[in-house]
């Protein structure tokens, strides 16, 4: 069992495996959030950035819902609109965080964020990490048309970049079971008593 109040940011770019470790830390009995869910609370009828949504593009509401694939393709495309958005939603991830952050106690808690923005301050920071083209073969195997997931490829930060984020890199770049084993070294070294 992970040391009481352990905190951990898991990030990366698209298709690195964030969701794979933070799944394997669940496993090790940490409670996970996931930022990306909190996003798109704040995008629900009635969330916080619904309205301000609505009424900057229009177009991308469908059936009194948000039609998110509508809003990425305007957003992916212009990296102006695209922090016009993050500036509505970031805000109520931030809030969810610090809330989760609270409830979570001394259960330890990991968040996997997408948006390095978003990034908690003060918490060790994982920054999940693969060659990019196996990132691209995850993302269109999990059913992405293969030019929008180089789009979104393209807009994310480089490897350097990530880099410049992290506490630990955790390469995930070969089985799922040398993943585990990488992470469980990385446990270790955060906190000798995990195993």
């Amino acid at each position: 069992m992970p040391a009481k109040g352990l905190r951990l940011v898991v990030t990366g770019g698209i298709g690195s495996g964030k969701s794979t470790v933070t799944e394997l830390l669940r496993r090790r009995g940490f409670r996970v959030v996931d930022a990306d869910l909190l996003a798109r609370e704040a995008l629900e009828p009635g969330g916080s950035a619904f309205g301000s949504v609505a009424r900057r593009w229009p177009e991308v509401v469908k059936g009194g819902r948000i039609d998110r694939a509508a809003l990425a393709e305007i957003v992916f495309g212009d990296p102006e609109e695209l922090e016009v958005l993050e500036g509505m939603v970031h805000p109520h991830v931030r809030r969810r965080l610090v809330e989760s952050d609270a409830e979570a106690g001394q259960e330890p808690m990991a968040v996997e964020v997408s948006v390095p923005k978003v990034l908690p301050e003060g918490w060790p920071v994982v920054v999940v990490e693969a060659p990019s083209e196996l990132r691209l073969a995850r993302v269109v195997a999990r059913g992405a048309d293969r030019e929008d997931a180089r789009r979104r490829l393209a807009v994310q930060p480089s490897d350097e970049e990530w880099r410049s984020m992290a506490t630990f890199v955790l390469r995930n770049d070969a089985s799922v079971e040398e993943l585990e084993a990488r992470l469980d070294e990385l446990l270790e070294a955060l906190d000798p008593s995990v195993r």
